[in-house]
């Protein structure tokens, strides 16, 4: 690991914060995704019946 001085503690929480908000972005996209592929499937299936 490359030495980051006396920001180091500072560099590494803003990685860490980073990755986290990224995965939960991702988690959150995936949820969202789902609910709306259910939601347009339980339209056509009105539309089509």
């Amino acid at each position: 690991m490359p030495d980051l001085g006396k920001y180091g503690e500072t560099i590494l929480t803003a990685y860490a914060a980073t990755i986290i908000l990224v995965a939960a972005i991702v988690i959150v996209s995936l949820v969202r995704s789902r609910k709306i592929k259910r939601q347009l499937a339980e339209l056509e299936a009105r539309r089509n019946g």
